[in-house]
């Protein structure tokens, strides 16, 4: 597949992410809550998990943003379902080699649509607010 191919295939994921995201809502049950913005662009996200005997159970999004951190958030809310907290912490350092241009793979392979990302500095922040909201996550679910 010619660079073109793979860069058009990678906007295509991340457009359908974000017109169609995954798990966007809120949960009725009690659920380890993190609000995160990013000021320099405005995105805005809710991220809450529901945590059970030290796995994400479920992961859901509320927020506003551009297309990168908005289809970040919904990829993330998938690929973290049913993973230990270790596994998604894991999984959050990975993303930020992702955005240094590191080559990581993932389970999850949607998320290798953000790969291009770290081409434009001023877009990793969106790409990486849902991540970041993950991590204080974790770091609130470990008390």
């Amino acid at each position: 597949m010619s660079a073109m191919q793979l860069d058009d295939l990678y906007r295509r994921v991340i457009m359908d992410h974000y017109k169609t995201p995954r798990n966007r809502g809120t949960f009725e049950d009690e659920a380890v809550t993190i609000d995160l913005n990013n000021p320099t662009c405005g995105d805005k996200i809710q991220l809450q998990m529901q945590v059970e005997d030290g796995k994400v159970k479920a992961a859901k999004f509320v927020g506003e943003g551009c297309s990168i951190s908005m289809s970040s958030a919904s990829m993330m809310t998938d690929a973290v379902k049913g993973k230990t907290l270790e596994e998604a912490l894991e999984m959050a350092e990975k993303f930020s080699g992702l955005m240094k241009g590191e080559a990581v793979e993932f389970e999850y392979e949607d998320i290798e649509a953000l790969s291009g990302v770290n081409k434009f500095p001023a877009r990793i922040k969106c790409a990486t607010l849902a991540w970041n909201a993950l991590r204080k996550g974790i770091e609130q679910a470990n008390k």
